[in-house]
């Protein structure tokens, strides 16, 4: 784990490095402050990651990492040579506390996360809306970062919709593309016997459609669905996939829909 931080800072430092003169020594002097080192860190890990999801690379396709990591070390009121000189120091002269920065920042990292599933936890909640994966899904996903497969567990008895808004373009090279999923009880999920949904399968025309599933719940039963919004039976490249499911929901019923 150690050295694959201190591989993606050594070259989060040659891309923001700028031609020094070899003559030039490392030292402490005008060293960017620690706490802001973090702040920093922590701003550039967000970013990386935001540039990583395809919605976000298609709404904004000509996104340069470069630039948006040169911006967040300028906002923060230092520039990008500060930024290379303070990384030198560090992996030349104090490794370990360059380790110590950035397990600080893991840890501002994770609370951040702890917070923001508290808070979609809490508005699925007030929305009665239990689907918990993204609200939408773009393929192709060269990053291979979105999945579209799903565990849900219910534990009220009732019913359970699953809803979607499908686009799947005629281009699309999977085979029998679709929603499949099967149900099993709490106490049985690995060696239970498996329910299987009526597949759903979707229309290649390249127009927006709507599909449902519902999940019946039996009384004082603890129910687990598992499945996939994009399934299919062959093994195209992610160039061959191209779908949008968006509007996804679970919403809850006492009664049969």
């Amino acid at each position: 784990m150690i050295r694959v931080i201190l591989i993606m800072l050594f070259a989060l430092s040659l891309i923001l490095s700028s031609c020094e003169s070899r003559r030039s020594r490392i030292d402490r002097k005008n060293l960017i402050p620690e706490n802001e080192l973090v702040s920093i860190l922590k701003d550039i890990y967000i970013t990386d990651g935001l540039l990583g999801i395809p919605r976000i690379v298609i709404k904004y396709p000509l996104a340069d990492s470069v630039a948006a990591y040169t911006n967040i070390i300028e906002k923060h009121g230092y520039t990008k040579e500060a930024m290379d000189r303070t990384l030198k120091y560090y992996f030349i002269k104090n490794p370990k506390k360059l380790i110590k920065i950035y397990d600080k920042v893991l840890g501002i990292l994770s609370e951040m996360e702890s917070r923001i599933q508290k808070e979609v936890a809490r508005s699925k909640a007030k929305t009665g809306n239990f689907w918990p994966g993204f609200d939408a899904y773009l393929f192709p996903d060269p990053s291979g970062t979105d999945s579209t497969v799903f565990n849900i567990s219910f534990r009220q008895p009732g019913f359970y919709v699953l809803n979607a808004s499908v686009t799947l373009f005629p281009d699309d090279q999977t085979l029998n593309p679709g929603l499949k999923a099967f149900t099993c009880h709490a106490d049985s999920i690995e060696t239970g016997k498996r329910k299987y949904i009526k597949p759903v399968y979707y229309l290649k025309d390249g127009r927006e459609h709507k599909y449902s599933v519902t999940f019946n719940v039996p009384t004082k039963t603890i129910l687990y669905a598992t499945g996939s919004l994009y399934d299919f039976d062959n093994n195209p490249d992610e160039w061959g996939k191209h779908l949008i499911i968006k509007n996804i929901s679970v919403n809850y019923s006492l009664v049969e829909p």
